[in-house]
């Protein structure tokens, strides 16, 4: 089976017109089957304008097929040419083919001439085209003497080349010695006829190498003009040279070397013509001469020049239009144009037309009896002549056919027999040419045959047209049927196609279209048939396509494309950039659906195909890399328009690298004073390509450009020149002007310098100015150097000044500066604040008033009033230990505090000190005061010793802080069965003066909970807590002892183990449960059974805390560990006064609220809190259990 695949899809329209046309030329060249009688067709022949190559034999070719197989002959220059006779000249077996060989011997030239080669067989002649046969030529410049040319610069020139007459026409080229091509402009340009023309010229024109070269394609020779000498010289040097050389020099004076309107040096005058030929490329051409450059512009009169077929050529002085037709003739105007004047040229265009097909002529194939025609039309201009000849002979004195019948352009035949088999030609001629088509009537009498082969199949893609072929011959011509299947009827032409040549299409093929079609040839002399097999495949179609990119330089950029195909097609997936194979760089990968590539530069960017091709169809899809960075750095940098205060800073901007410019920053440098460091200039948009800058006295500029894109920014530009404007006076006076003493009998003013870009010129000073703010004195004024500082001394303590400090150089002084007030030196301040008073407000809080200390004594700016108080001791402990005194100050003129974190019943003393910006003044007489008592602190202690079988002793510390004078302990207790339960709370009240008490008639083996605090005569305490368990019954344990002598059973011992195993692991899963942070379960037994008043508290927001297991298996949130002594240790906790101050300069505000804190250490003491005995020993669970 032959396999035959669907042309991938045409760009065709939707409709099948096009197609039909395709096919109908397609039978028009249908042939007539090699091993059938037919008249001889020319194959090949050479063309009709034949240039030869003098150096290489010449070939003539004429091939032709027939049946029998033709002979050949030839004419030469119209007569009978016998090869036979010429030793040099043989003809190819079983070809027309003539082989001249001019190796040996023999010249070219001998053998030009006009050939034509018939081919005959007893059917007919068919002749070839007359082929006019030409060496090519290539002939040498003739000598001659070439002046040299000296011209005054601003003159036109016209160098002349003048190339010898070669066959075909030499290309023209100038170039000089060095075989450089010399450079062409708007100025400087090469004519269609070789010459050079200078529209003005320039000293840089003097040259002696001015080489017009001839290329000579054919013969791949090149001949070279003598070189040209011009020198472009001022009118003076023109002088000198005219009187030195007038005898050998050529002197172009034609012309003023002024500015001066265009004027044409080609083509002349105002009009000219131009005749073309059809399909030809139509060259029109202008060049002026003109001082400034002339510029050319084209126009067509009463129309527009072709917008796909017209281009300017030699910087527009050519205007050329391909594919002439003669629909472009009319009026061209070109016009030259410079700034003195405007000239124009017309040139009219006429395009002829050499003939050409309408229609040639067909073959023709009859069955005997039949009839036909033989149409042969063309056209031109002027209109070709239409002359037919038979067999190579003019028809009308060829032997008489009665089958035949000339009208025009048409031979008509009827009732054709097997003798009106004959070879005709139509020749169509005008004076531009003329076209020769042979066409050849055969009379045959044949059945039908299928030419297609058998069980070709065709793979088309789903959706798109199937073309299934049965290329056909018979005579008379056969009718054909298609069917589809084995048992098929005949397809209609509701969906399908039938052509005349046979094919079936099915306009749009789908999967129902899969199978087999057998096409079935007719006519009267038989039948012929033929099967082909349809497959269709699916669209191949890209899934994923290449989205565009925009990646930095240096980066990396992925395209994917993933391609879907029908799975018996193999695709090959093909990458382009800009419809270009890959560049072969190692940076390109391509890894199966990607195409990746690394370190990004700029020759990257493009357009980037993705194109899946497979045996049926292609698709593609395209995306766009835009490759961005950072602008290059602007360069050339421009200072103009130079004044005092002000410059223009012009630059070039750098390439933006395809990301536009937003804007450009200015930077200076100031040479003269900070050398290397670059202060921000200005702004401006990123069009804006000059600045107007403002700038300072007395500063050696030098400014650079950075430009910013979205990318960032670029590498500043190189500097530009550098600028020193002139000095002036300061326009600005020293800032941060001060005045403070740092003695009582001094003043010391200080203030920020101006910088070296401020100073305005040189010799900066400052005048020092200052005066009593509350006198009558003058300013006293002193000037120094470039300093900051300057001290007044003598000065009384703390009076008020007023300062003023100014700037001066050479040129002068800033404008008059402001005035700052400022103080002389301060001094401790002399008198105590008086009327202390103390106010106790509860146990811990007392508040002082004073009365405030006048302005004048204090000596300096007031800081605020600072409280010393301190808890006052006995003789004999004061002598043990050192008194610790606390500080509160208060900001500003306050004259009442608050005193936080007394002790409750307590002795206090108090003193006030007044403070100003040199320190403390004297202490306020001593005042005293009482603190109410208060709740005690929680025991120090609290142990179980000498636990029995019923009974516990607990021994304890009293509070280390009672706050007033005990009166009672209160004991609280429940036990705590073998699940955690709290049992019934007892309540007990020992006296204060007891520090041991014995618990009898308790249970035995019983764990109990103890809540223990002492009270004064304000209420209770905080609580410890702690857990104990009385001893395990002796009788019991001797009852254990004998039931496990009893068993003494293996079976019984591993049960038991078993037993405790299965016990060791429920504890252990119980532990871990519990330190994952379960409730104890003593928690709710608690809360439904405990005293309320004494539940332990949370530290943190006074709710009821509870019992967990989250550190150590505590039975208990809060509380204490019992290490193994069982002794508690309490912890006990005060009022902080870092809840209400701030360190050693503590505040109240102005409602009383404490900002304050304390100054000097205090010792630390046990923090109270709720506590709670540790957790249970594993040993103590057990026991739980029993």
């Amino acid at each position: 089976m032959q396999l035959k695949i669907m042309p991938k899809k045409k760009c065709l329209s939707a409709g099948r017109v096009p197609l039909i046309l395709f096919l109908c030329q397609m039978i028009s060249a249908l042939e007539v089957p090699l091993d059938l009688v037919q008249p001889p067709t020319i194959t090949q022949q050479s063309p009709k304008d034949y240039i030869i190559d003098p150096r290489e034999n010449i070939v003539i070719q004429c091939e032709a097929k027939g049946k029998p197989p033709p002979s050949f002959s030839w004419t030469r220059n119209g007569t009978h040419f016998d090869i036979d006779k010429d030793p040099l000249v043989t003809m190819n077996s079983g070809s027309g083919t003539l082989v001249i060989n001019i190796m040996i011997e023999g010249k070219a030239e001998t053998y030009e001439g006009v050939y034509q080669c018939t081919a005959r067989n007893e059917r007919g002649a068919a002749i070839s085209n007359n082929i006019v046969v030409r060496p090519s030529r290539s002939p040498l410049w003739t000598k001659e003497k070439l002046e040299p040319i000296a011209l005054q610069n601003g003159q036109s020139l016209v160098l002349p080349c003048r190339p010898p007459i070669g066959l075909p026409p030499p290309i023209i080229f100038w170039m000089d010695n060095s075989f450089q091509r010399l450079p062409q402009s708007e100025r400087v340009s090469q004519g269609l006829n070789g010459d050079l023309y200078f529209s003005n010229v320039l000293p840089e024109d003097t040259r002696e190498d001015y080489i017009c070269y001839a290329r000579f394609n054919h013969t791949q020779t090149i001949q070279q003009k003598q070189p040209i000498s011009v020198k472009v010289v001022s009118v003076d040097e023109l002088n000198d040279t005219i009187a030195a050389n007038l005898s050998d020099t050529e002197f172009y004076g034609a012309k003023s070397s002024r500015e001066r309107p265009p004027t044409f040096l080609t083509p002349e005058g105002n009009a000219s013509n131009k005749e073309e030929l059809r399909g030809n490329v139509l060259s029109l051409e202008c060049i002026a001469e003109g001082l400034p450059t002339p510029l050319i512009y084209w126009a067509k009169e009463d129309g527009i020049l072709p917008t796909n077929r017209t281009f300017y050529r030699n910087f527009k002085k050519t205007l050329q239009i391909i594919h002439v037709s003669e629909a472009d003739s009319g009026n061209y105007r070109c016009i030259a144009k410079n700034a003195l004047g405007v000239i124009h040229h017309t040139i009219s265009v006429t395009v002829k037309a050499a003939p050409y097909w309408i229609m040639a002529p067909k073959n023709l194939v009859l069955s005997p009896g039949e009839d036909g025609t033989l149409t042969c039309r063309a056209n031109g201009n002027p209109k070709p002549r239409i002359n037919w000849l038979t067999n190579g002979v003019p028809i009308e004195i060829a032997p008489d056919d009665p089958s035949r019948k000339i009208d025009g352009d048409t031979i008509i035949f009827s009732n054709v027999q097997e003798r009106s088999s004959a070879v005709y030609q139509c020749n169509a001629s005008n004076e531009y040419g003329y076209l020769l088509a042979n066409a050849f009537v055969n009379v045959l009498a044949e059945p039908p045959r299928i030419l297609t082969s058998a069980n070709t199949l065709y793979q088309v893609i789903a959706n798109r047209p199937a073309l299934l072929d049965c290329a056909f011959f018979g005579s008379p011509l056969p009718t054909i049927e298609w069917f589809k299947g084995a048992k098929g009827s005949a397809l209609h032409e509701d969906i399908y196609v039938f052509h005349e040549n046979g094919t079936l299409e099915i306009p749009v093929a789908q999967k129902d279209s899969i199978g087999t079609y057998t096409c079935v040839a007719r006519n009267k002399l038989g039948i012929a048939k033929n099967e082909v097999h349809l497959e269709i495949k699916d669209p191949t179609r890209i899934i994923k396509q290449p989205e565009y990119a925009v990646v930095q330089r240096g980066g990396t950029v992925s395209f994917e494309c993933k391609v879907k195909h029908d799975h018996t097609l193999i695709p090959t997936v093909t990458w382009l950039k800009n419809n270009s194979e890959l560049p072969n760089d190692g940076r390109f990968t391509i890894d199966k659906d990607h195409l990746v590539v690394d370190d990004v530069n700029d020759d990257d960017g493009g357009t980037y195909t993705c194109v899946a091709n497979t045996t049926l169809d292609n698709v593609s899809a395209s995306a766009v890399l835009s490759v961005v960075d950072v602008p290059n750095a602007p360069f050339d940098l421009e200072l103009t328009n130079h004044l005092d205060k002000s410059v223009q800073l012009s630059w070039t901007p750098g390439e933006d690298n395809n990301s536009p410019i937003t804007k450009f920053i200015i930077e200076y440098e100031d040479v003269m004073h900070e050398m290397g460091l670059w202060h921000h200039q200005s702004e401006v948009s990123g069009t804006q390509t000059t600045a107007q800058l403002e700038l300072s006295p007395y500063v050696n500029y030098s400014f650079r450009v950075v430009a910013v894109n979205s990318i960032g920014r670029s590498l500043p530009s190189h500097p530009s020149e550098q600028y020193l404007t002139k000095a002036a006076e300061p326009d600005k006076n020293p800032t941060a002007v001060e005045g403070l003493g740092s003695e009582p009998d001094n003043l010391v003013i200080t203030w920020k310098p101006l910088n070296g870009f401020e100073c305005n010129g040189p010799g900066l000073q400052y005048k020092v100015s200052w005066r009593q703010k509350d006198g009558d004195d003058e300013w006293t004024s002193v000037v120094v150097a470039n300093v900051s500082k300057y001290i007044v001394s003598g000065t009384p303590t703390f009076v008020p000044y007023l300062i003023k400090v100014q700037a001066l150089n050479d040129m002068g002084f800033a404008p008059e500066p402001a005035v700052v007030m400022g103080h002389s030196g301060e001094d401790l301040p002399m008198v105590a604040p008086g009327n202390v008073r103390v106010s106790v407000v509860n146990s811990t809080l007392a508040e002082v008033h004073w009365d405030p200390v006048p302005l004048k004594s204090i000596r300096g700016h007031l800081q605020g009033y600072r409280i010393y108080y301190w808890k006052a001791q006995s003789s004999s402990k004061r002598s043990r230990r050192h008194i610790e005194k606390k500080i509160l100050t208060f900001q500003g003129s306050k004259t009442h505090g608050m005193l936080p974190g007394l002790e409750p019943f307590s002795h206090y003393a108090v003193n006030v000190r007044v403070v100003n910006g040199k320190g403390e003044g004297p202490a306020s007489p001593d005042r005293v005061f009482n603190t109410p008592e208060g709740v005690p602190s929680a025991p120090s202690s609290l142990k179980i010793v000498n636990p029995t079988l019923d009974s516990l002793t607990l021994e304890w510390d009293p509070p280390s802080h009672p706050n007033g004078i005990l009166t009672e302990y209160t004991l609280k207790y429940q036990p705590i069965n073998s699940t955690h339960e709290l049992g019934p709370l007892v309540d007990l009240k020992i006296p204060a003066n007891k520090t041991r008490w014995t618990l009898k008639n308790l249970n035995f083996s019983t764990r109990y909970k103890f809540y223990f605090y002492a009270q004064t005569s304000v209420g209770s305490g905080s609580q410890i807590t702690e857990e104990a368990v009385t001893t395990v019954d002796e009788g019991k344990m001797a009852m254990a002892s004998r039931q496990v002598d009893i068993a003494t059973q293996g079976w019984f011992i591993g049960l038991m183990c078993a037993v405790a195993l299965l016990i060791l692991i429920l504890l252990i899963v119980c532990f871990i449960r519990r330190n994952k942070g379960g409730k104890y379960p003593v928690k709710e037994k608690e809360d439904a059974h405990a005293d309320p008043e004494i539940q332990p508290m949370k530290e943190d927001d006074g709710t009821f805390g509870e019992y967990s297991d989250a550190e150590d298996h505590k039975p208990l949130k809060k509380g204490s560990r019992t290490p193994s002594d069982r002794t508690v240790k309490k912890e006990d906790s005060d009022d902080s006064l870092v809840d209400y101050g701030e360190g050693v300069n503590g505040q109240f505000n102005e409602d009383g609220s404490f900002i304050g804190q304390y100054s000097g250490k205090k010792e630390k003491e046990p923090t109270e809190g709720n506590e709670s005995s540790e957790a249970p020993s594993p040993v103590n669970a057990m026991n739980s259990f029993v």
